[in-house]
């Protein structure tokens, strides 16, 4: 018999929908205080955080130095270390070069490459972006990268961090040296990604702030998900990708191609399982006497939006634009 799980924590099911985690005749494991918590704020739409990794730039001294102008925008704005520093101005990125001995490491990750083989050095950092939606206080998405960091990298990695304001959504940009100081290199997974999200979630939390990190399948979120560069980009109304994309789908609206592409059988095979745990989590509430949230996960579920494909998703926006333009050029031609 398949096994359905919706995860919370990365390699640890918090929910095993196909058994419930039986464990003998008679017994029945019980949802615990988080996890009832964790269903609450996920089907109530907390805000989920969003925790990135850069890869644009290249990876070598001078895109280090580079990053890090970006960064603190030229020195106007202020960058804090792990060691407690508080660095602004001009030649920040120096100072950070030299104090993290990047130079040294320069040298030794372009020799741990080996003669015929093909293929780019080791980082000599990660750049990570943490990021919340519009209307929480940047001061406490600080705060909570702070703390993740100390608990994540302190004693291990070198880091610093600097917060942006100047976009709807603040977030907070961090650079971690690869090399630790056990000589081994930060790798970074999926798995790490799911767990870096979830504590920074956590940490807001603890600042009072609703946060939440889910998968974006188990929420049915169905907007399109894209790499950083595309993200900022139409945050910005400036991605070249959308308007290409989007100028794709409106030629082909009308025409004979626009049929379904062979990733909706996978979205909906995906929907299927998700909507199917979601029912055993409300049945599973109704035998805790949680009635009132296996409600609440009912109306989730039936209030979840049908699955698009990116091409459908484009199209539903612009049908919805040009609906909006209808409505607007009859209320002139009525005036």
């Amino acid at each position: 018999m398949a096994r359905h799980r919706i995860e919370e924590t990365a390699g640890r099911e918090w929910l095993d929908i196909g058994s419930y985690a039986r464990r003998g005749p008679g017994r029945r494991d019980v949802f615990s205080a988080a996890q009832i918590d964790f269903i609450s704020r996920t089907i109530r739409r907390a805000p989920e955080v969003m925790v990135k990794m850069l890869n644009r730039g290249g990876t070598g001294l001078g895109a280090v130095g580079r990053h890090i102008k970006y960064l603190n925008r030229n020195g106007e704005l202020e960058l804090l270390t792990d060691e407690g520093e508080r660095l602004q101005g001009d030649g920040v990125e120096d100072v950070l070069v030299d104090d993290w001995d990047l130079a040294l490491e320069e040298k030794r990750r372009t020799a741990e490459l080996k003669p015929r083989i093909i293929g780019k050095p080791p980082k000599l950092v990660h750049k990570v972006l943490f990021s919340m939606p519009p209307g929480t206080p940047p001061q406490k998405v600080l705060t909570a990268v702070k703390v993740f960091a100390r608990e994540e990298f302190g004693a291990k990695h070198r880091y610093a961090m600097v917060l942006h304001t100047d976009e709807p959504h603040p977030h907070v940009h961090m650079v971690v040296k690869a090399m630790g100081y056990d000589g081994k290199r930060l790798n970074i997974r999926r798995d790490t990604l799911r767990f870096w999200r979830q504590e920074f979630a956590r940490h807001l939390r603890e600042q009072g702030v609703a946060a939440n990190a889910t998968d974006r399948r188990v929420r049915g979120e169905v907007r399109p998900q894209k790499t950083d560069g595309i993200y900022r980009a139409a945050m910005r109304g400036a991605s070249t990708h959308w308007h290409q994309r989007t100028a794709t789908v409106a030629r082909d609206l009308n025409g004979p191609d626009f049929g379904p592409e062979s990733a909706k059988a996978r979205l909906l095979r995906t929907r299927h399982e998700v909507l199917r745990g979601w029912r055993a989590v409300g049945d599973e509430l109704v035998l805790q006497k949680q009635m009132d949230l296996a409600q609440e996960v009912r109306r989730f579920v039936t209030q979840m939006p049908p699955p698009k494909t990116e091409k459908e998703f484009i199209k539903a926006r612009l049908l919805e634009a040009m609906g909006k333009n209808k409505a607007r050029n009859d209320r002139e031609l009525t005036r």
